[in-house]
């Protein structure tokens, strides 16, 4: 039997990858991008927005405690979770839609893993350099005082964003000035501190040293792309038709028969995922397309045309094989497919405007008491109790006032000798026990319950609510 020691792994060690820097529309374009959503993702919870006296100021606000959703002037309480389901479903299928028409142009742009990856990237190159520099570094052996002081730095710098990152995520559920004072001074809860120090870690370990490692094995997107992506799709590719043969002598006998690839490597060397696009689609391939942009500079330099490396459909490789032009760019997005995405996102979008306005300031839930489902009086009066809770959702309080339309023999009173009026206190629920009476003789003896519609109206706007509901016990 062999040596265990002596066999071969496997598995092959993670070689980094250090991209290098790349100008052009694309780069420009995913700066942008960067800009607006980690700007929205860290100033957001510092937006303040007057809701009142007894409201919360901030704009966007996770209010666990309270059960409440705050976003600008829009507030969503838990019995209206249908508004984020909603959102969920727009979400999936606006990256359906967008997949379908420009492959996965989610993840080369506007996915965190992108976005904070490409963070991360940009302060390596500031601290070690660009890409050469970077990688003489890595292989360097020795750990001098050079090398140490270059990686504490650039470790720290990700730390620091990295717990950035965890405390902006804490301080969409709580109010954020009053958070992060008690952050400094040691008071928040231990929830608060486990919460930043996990996310903390996370985007220091994924955005530092997994970076491409989670775009390949963690996430499931690149396994599930393909059923959204059609022969249509415009996605990063590679003219081989025109690139092929490669050459790099151009004042050569032979260089009238080289396609325009100077097999330069420049696409390779600034592709964040380390993939050659020249080898055809590959799972790996996020369409970030900055290969595009170190191409068509390479072409520009050596006066051939661009878009040897471009956004294309394999529909269209017959027709440039042949030399006519591709069809235009609108009718690859505007096809039967990508019509259907946007009639669905755009149907769920306006059926969630249409419910937000339409909604009721106030709203009621009824609950009878089973146990018993009714008592009898000593005179005689049949009476069933309810748990009905109100919602005020206005920012006063206001007086609700209870009451049965339809049938004049039952009568509703309010626990506590409230008659029939309960005051709600601004943007908060009150839970109310009442009881609704009917004397004994009121209903043909072979009817044991009835149907009951309880009525609550708001006595300063006049809005009403109802529930329907059973009464029990009649002609026993």
């Amino acid at each position: 039997m062999s040596d265990s020691s002596q066999t071969p792994s496997l598995y092959a060690a993670r070689e980094p990858i250090f991209p290098r820097r790349v100008s052009g529309k694309f780069r420009t374009l995913k700066w942008v991008i960067m800009a607006v959503t980690l700007g929205i993702y860290y100033l957001l919870p510092w937006i303040r927005w007057d809701r009142g006296p007894e409201l919360p100021d901030q704009a966007v606000l996770l209010d666990l405690a309270g059960r409440r959703f705050y976003f600008f002037w829009i507030e969503i309480w838990p019995h209206e979770f249908y508004f984020v389901a909603g959102l969920l479903i727009m979400a999936g299928l606006g990256l359906f839609l967008f997949t379908s028409a420009l492959g996965r142009v989610w993840c080369g742009y506007a996915c965190p893993q992108t976005v904070w990856t490409d963070l991360f990237i940009l302060v390596e190159r500031w601290i070690e350099g660009d890409r050469n520099a970077r990688l003489r570094l890595h292989r360097q052996k020795k750990w001098d005082f050079k090398k140490v002081r270059l990686r504490v730095t650039k470790w720290v710098a990700w730390l620091l964003i990295g717990l950035a990152t965890g405390g902006a995520w804490v301080f969409y559920f709580a109010d954020a000035p009053t958070l992060l004072q008690d952050l400094v001074t040691g008071q928040a809860h231990p929830v608060a501190y486990t919460t930043m120090a996990i996310l903390t870690f996370t985007t220091f370990f994924f955005g530092g040293f997994a970076r491409e490692q989670i775009c390949i094995y963690a996430c499931p997107w690149p396994r599930i792309q393909a059923a959204m992506m059609d022969e249509d799709t415009l996605t990063v590719g590679y003219r081989d038709w025109r690139g092929e043969p490669r050459g790099k002598h151009r004042k050569s006998v032979e260089a009238e028969q080289l396609g325009d690839c100077i097999d330069c490597m420049a696409c390779v060397n600034v592709c964040p995922m380390g993939i050659d696009i020249r080898d055809g689609q590959q799972m790996e391939c996020i369409t970030c397309a900055l290969c595009i942009d170190a191409c068509d500079d390479i072409m520009a330099k050596v006066g051939k045309p661009r878009g040897l490396i471009d956004y294309m459909a394999l529909s269209d490789e017959t027709q440039e094989r042949a030399g006519k032009p591709p069809r235009p760019v609108w009718k690859h997005i505007l096809r039967p497919r990508t019509i259907m995405y946007t009639t669905l996102w755009g149907g769920v979008g306006l059926a969630l405007v249409f419910a937000l306005f339409i909604r009721a300031d106030i709203n009621m839930t009824v609950a009878p008491v089973r146990n018993p489902t009714y008592v009898t009086l000593s005179d005689g009066t049949i009476r069933n109790t309810y748990d009905v809770r109100l919602s005020n959702k206005n920012g006063e309080a206001r007086i609700f006032e209870m009451s049965i339309v339809g049938d004049p023999t039952l009568s509703v009173t309010l626990e506590g000798e409230k008659g029939t009026k309960v005051e709600v206190p601004a943007d908060s629920a009150e839970l109310q026990r009442v009881y609704v009476s009917a004397p004994r003789d009121s209903a043909p003896a072979e009817a044991e319950n009835t149907g009951l519609r309880l009525w609550v109206e708001d006595l300063t706007s006049g809005e009403r609510a109802y529930r329907d509901t059973t009464f029990n016990g009649r002609g026993n």
